[in-house]
């Protein structure tokens, strides 16, 4: 039993479990305590000392990183306290670029939030010397702008901490002092993965995704060009947010309303392309499994765990599933199958995904997923620029009727929509797999086994009378965990899934973008996965395999899952990178 200890903050009197910290006891009493560097779990350094508190010591104190004592008596509001932070953020302000108007954090921007709560009017109180740095923007993923870095290093934690890759990092001292990769290469020549959690973890405009939005505009402007969007199954679990709905909101209906009104000529969904890649992929599995293939076969659906897996992990390559990620299966789709069908100029026809992902950019322009000298995707636009376009296009979301997604491929199963949760591939895949090889109706489809947040899964999987043991990691840190393991012979498994970022889609670099003080309280993965198993309990058909349109796909055109066309069209191969390139 958990010793516990008892203080007093601001006149109240608090109870709280020994090693809590002075900041954990204040909210756990209902008190905020403002923060800029602080990100519960990955970065606790006390370094910006927003936080700062009297605790009766001789000076203030970062209540991050200070231990609550037990007859602790604390102050979070007095007079100097308040004048402190104020003076902190003036100075943080006179190395800043104060293009807030045109930022693309204004709004959604915590230090301008710190400002505007502390009373700061003049950003300009102690203009000086500024540090001038060029934007990077060289990354078809990333761009970094030092010129609005408050050096708060919470970029740098994720990075190396959460997923265990570190291409950024503080360098020089003092005055000089910039978070920057060595030997000032840009973050397109580092082994960077591309997963954009420095962005969704970044507190002001530092570090945004590359904006693809001007390329979409003059694709819907073109006459001449069949313009295709397609969702991923993450989008609609959190779109809503950027309109102000709660999180955990499912805006299915009302996305594909926006989408139509944008302009775009067919609105299909990228839950069709998951729904195949389930198709390809329990196929796979089964191959590997009864013919003595490469295992444990891991899955392939998240760019960033792929790039990473390539560069960092290169002797597991062959053990990487053969599938393209969804998005890529339907591109490919509207582009053969769908052209041949309507009569349309594959060379003439765009598709657009929209993904919670920034790493899907880099993916679409790998040489290695396209056919007959096309791209399967031509632009990648994350969930926050999907937002941006539909605010710009003048549309109240709110208002929007519900429609449903264009037929021939816009129909999807329950296995489809939960590809966006950490676990949901595997489910997805096992829930296949099981009729597959069993013959049987599989009666409860939900797995729960791997189900969850934890870094890493595991669980023994009861397919008729074999049992099939499975894993599932999240986020790139825990894979390494995991394949280490593997690699060391301490595990042996049959089928992993990967997801590079924590939580899975859910909590891609490409989603809305979420302050550190709620995620104090609140754990957007579980928040927003909500929406996903929501909308997987309510759909009638929750197997891959019984969705009508993915039947008519292969009586029509592929034949059967694995088929030479369908290997020609759905599936790629992988590469060894180096860490470092000129």
């Amino acid at each position: 039993m958990e010793k516990m200890i008892s203080l007093t903050i601001d006149g109240i009197q608090v109870q709280v479990a020994q090693g809590t910290t002075v900041l954990e006891a204040a909210r756990q009493a209902g008190i905020r305590i403002p923060t800029l560097c602080f990100l519960k779990d990955i970065n606790e350094i006390g370094a910006c000392r927003m936080c700062v508190v009297d605790s009766g010591a001789r000076s203030l104190q970062a209540a991050c990183v200070l231990p609550a004592s037990d007859g602790m008596v604390v102050k979070t509001n007095t007079p100097e306290i308040k004048q402190y932070r104020k003076n902190l953020l003036e100075l943080t302000l006179s190395t800043h670029e104060k293009k807030c108007l045109s930022c693309i954090r204004s709004q959604n921007c915590e230090l301008q939030k710190l400002c505007l709560e502390l009373g700061v009017e003049d950003g300009d109180k102690y203009e000086g010397t500024k540090n001038a740095y060029t934007i990077d923007d060289l990354s078809p993923s990333i761009v970094r702008d030092n010129n609005k870095c408050v050096l708060c290093r919470r970029c740098v934690a994720v990075c190396a901490n959460v997923q265990n890759v570190g291409v950024i990092g503080p360098v020089n001292r003092g005055f000089k002092t910039a978070i920057e990769s060595p030997w000032e290469m840009k973050l397109n020549q580092m082994s960077c993965i591309n997963c954009g959690q420095c962005i969704v973890n970044c507190p002001v405009g530092a570090l945004y995704e590359k904006d693809d939005t001007a390329e979409v505009w003059k694709l819907l402007s073109d006459p001449e060009t069949h313009v295709v969007i397609q969702p991923a199954p993450a989008v609609r679990a959190a779109l809503g947010e950027e309109f102000g709905l709660p999180m955990g909101t499912s805006v299915t209906g009302k996305m594909v309303a926006a989408m139509r009104r944008l302009g775009f000529d067919k609105v299909f969904d990228t839950d069709f392309g998951a729904d195949l890649t389930i198709m390809e992929e329990a196929n796979e599995l089964i191959e590997r499994i009864t013919t003595g293939g490469t295992l444990p076969m891991i899955t392939s659906c998240s760019p960033g765990w792929i790039k990473f897996c390539e560069t960092y992990y290169p002797d597991f390559i062959d053990n990487l599933s053969s599938c393209k990620s969804p998005h890529e299966m339907t591109g490919a789709m509207v582009k053969s199958y769908y052209a041949e069908k309507q009569g349309i100029d594959p060379k003439k026809i765009a598709v657009v995904s929209v993904m919670p992902c920034t790493a899907k950019k880099f993916e679409a322009k790998r040489p290695e997923l396209g056919h007959d000298g096309m791209a399967d995707v031509d632009v990648v636009i994350t969930t926050r620029e999907l937002a941006r376009m539909i605010k710009e296009a003048g549309i109240d979301f709110g208002a929007l009727p519900e429609e449903n997604f264009d037929s021939m491929m816009g129909e999807s199963t329950g296995a489809a929509v939960i590809f966006g949760a950490t676990g949901g591939v595997m489910e997805a895949a096992l829930r296949t797999a099981y009729e597959r090889i069993t013959g049987t109706v599989l009666e409860d489809v939900e797995f729960h086994a791997v189900r969850g947040i934890d870094g890493i899964k595991e669980a023994m999987i009861k397919i008729g009378d074999s049992d099939v043991s499975v894993a599932v990691a999240n986020g790139t840190g825990n894979a390494s965990k995991l394949l280490d393991s593997v690699r060391a012979g301490e595990k042996n498994y049959a089928f992993i899934e990967i997801m590079a970022c924590p939580g899975g889609c859910v909590n891609g670099g490409g989603q809305p973008i979420v302050s550190a003080q709620y995620k104090m309280d609140h754990d957007i993965r579980v928040e927003r996965a909500k929406a996903l198993y929501g909308e997987d309990r309510a759909k009638e058909l929750r197997k891959s395999h019984d969705n009508e349109e993915i039947k008519t796909l292969y009586k029509d055109y592929l034949t059967e899952p694995g088929s030479h066309l369908a290997h020609s069209l759905l599936h790629t191969h992988y590469q060894k990178r180096e860490k470092y390139s000129d």
